[in-house]
């Protein structure tokens, strides 16, 4: 089945893999950027494919995306959440840090949010609506001192399980992506890991790929992909 897929975070990365490993699966891609002009020269620049500037902390632009594919493609059928910012934000943040936990919080929380709701009635009237959402392992348990990104990890997981809870009798299905670490540069600062022991994003684009291929009756609510043994 031929989708239009609403893809953020497609600038680079995970989104950026995600969104390439669609595109050479027949899709077509509604993409939000910050900066679309990045495209240019990519395989991304392509008929199938519509760049549209957007910035998940403006709530302004996510109406204004999903409105871009309805004029461009009459609508959407799936959305992809892979926009999202990192701060290593601790329990006792200084003073000033508080920025930061505002910015994580309208970022990775608000931002698949507003954008969700904008996108629903479109999910909805297909019939068969996907959602999946790169929330990351950090919203299943946290390591070490960071706090202010797990913490809105762990409220994006139940941003999930409530889309779930609303949109199943109306064949809307989501997913929750959990990756440990991926070989991006949000990780780069990672020394206990190495890059090539990490999860890499073609993989997770290729697994997402393969999620929107399957029947309602089929289709995960949480993947946990581990790149070492959690304990």
């Amino acid at each position: 089945m031929q989708r239009t897929v609403l893809i953020t975070g497609a600038s680079r990365g995970i989104g950026r893999a995600v969104a390439e490993q669609l595109l050479a699966n027949g899709h077509r891609l509604c993409l939000g950027l910050r900066d679309p002009a990045r495209l240019k020269g990519t395989p991304l620049e392509s008929e199938c494919v519509l760049p549209v500037p957007y910035d998940a902390g403006q709530p302004e632009q996510a109406e204004a995306l999903v409105d871009a594919a309805i004029r461009w493609a009459g609508g959407a059928d799936a959305l992809i959440h892979c926009a999202g910012i990192l701060h290593r934000t601790p329990l006792l943040f200084a003073d000033g840090q508080e920025a930061e936990l505002e910015e994580l919080w309208r970022v990775n929380v608000m931002g698949p949010w507003w954008l969700t709701r904008a996108a629903w009635p479109q999910l909805r009237s297909s019939g068969h609506g996907r959602i999946q959402v790169l929330v990351s392992m950090s919203g299943t348990r946290v390591k070490g001192r960071m706090a202010g990104y797990p913490v809105s990890k762990f409220a994006l997981m139940a941003l999930c399980q409530s889309m779930r809870n609303e949109g199943f009798d109306h064949g809307i299905r989501v997913t929750a992506i959990c990756p440990s670490w991926v070989n991006t540069a949000m990780a780069q600062w990672v020394s206990s890991v190495p890059s090539e022991s990490m999860t890499q994003p073609q993989d997770l684009a290729c697994l997402m790929g393969n999620l929107l291929d399957l029947p309602n009756a089929a289709v995960p609510f949480e993947i946990a992909v581990n790149c070492a043994l959690e304990t």
